[in-house]
């Protein structure tokens, strides 16, 4: 360059070298920065990508729980079951109260807290309340435990006007010898028959069908010895005495003769 020459300014521009544009180029991805407008649902995006609306609502409401989005698999979701409700006392105590009304025969503390769908450490504790109360009150029935369960029952002292009323000499009695017969069962069981009428003295094979069909008395095995039938008590003899077990029999003590040992080595 000649000396005196002015040198182009800074900044100025030259002849343009800008390709010519053409149909076939494609446009510059831009990114887009924060704050920007995003299409309208349903409208296609940047890159030609349409977002679903309900897609970004469900991401949007995961995401403002705090955790990651999380995906659901359509078809597994799971309802929760709603847990039982809780009975208050005086709830608990009147269901109890009406169920023992309707049954026929003693009912279980298990099988009480899974109909009323309450622990069974409720359950146990208000028949206890329930019981004590109908005693405290001088009710002419009470709550008691019989063959493994609850049911109400009348009170001893009352028993003579009950049979007045119910039985009014319409129900089959059990003779002298069934009774017998059964209360040899109660104590020795199990027991064969050959025992039986040892004991007795006289022969008991039909006094001991006559229990078995009125389902006091049930086949229990046999003898390892002589292979002769065993026989017990069963539940509805328990239900039928008002007794919760066997251990609950009067002793016999005071009803036994005194020579009873002397008897008892000479029917072995």
């Amino acid at each position: 360059m000649a000396d005196g020459a002015v040198s182009p300014a800074v900044g100025v521009v030259g002849p343009a070298s800008v390709p010519p544009a053409s149909d076939a180029a494609e446009p510059a991805s831009v990114p887009q920065a924060e704050g920007t407008v995003e299409p309208a649902p349903g409208q296609p995006g940047v890159g030609g990508q349409t977002e679903v609306p309900g897609e970004r609502a469900e991401a949007a409401g995961e995401s403002a729980g705090g955790g990651p989005a999380r995906k659901r698999s359509a078809g597994r979701t799971r309802a929760v079951p709603e847990p039982p409700p809780v009975l208050d006392d005086a709830e608990l105590r009147g269901a109890l109260e009406a169920i023992l009304l309707v049954v026929d025969e003693p009912v279980s503390e298990l099988t009480l807290a899974q109909v009323l769908e309450q622990p069974a450490e409720r359950v146990g504790p208000m028949l206890d309340e329930i019981a004590a109360g109908y005693t405290a009150a001088g009710h002419g029935f009470e709550l008691r435990r019989a063959a493994g369960g609850w049911r109400l029952y009348t009170r001893p002292e009352y028993a003579s006007y009950v049979e007045r009323f119910v039985l009014d000499g319409q129900s089959v009695r059990l003779t002298q010898a069934a009774l017998e017969t059964l209360a040899v069962v109660a104590y020795k069981q199990p027991v064969t028959r050959s025992r039986i009428s040892a004991i007795r003295g006289v022969n008991c094979d039909g006094v001991i069908r006559t229990l078995v069909s009125r389902g006091l008395v049930e086949e229990c095995g046999t003898e390892s010895d002589s292979g002769a039938y065993l026989y017990k008590t069963t539940i509805m003899f328990l239900e039928k005495l008002g007794l919760n077990s066997l251990d609950d029999l009067p002793p016999l003590a005071p009803f036994l003769p005194d020579d009873v040992e002397e008897l008892a080595d000479a029917t072995r």
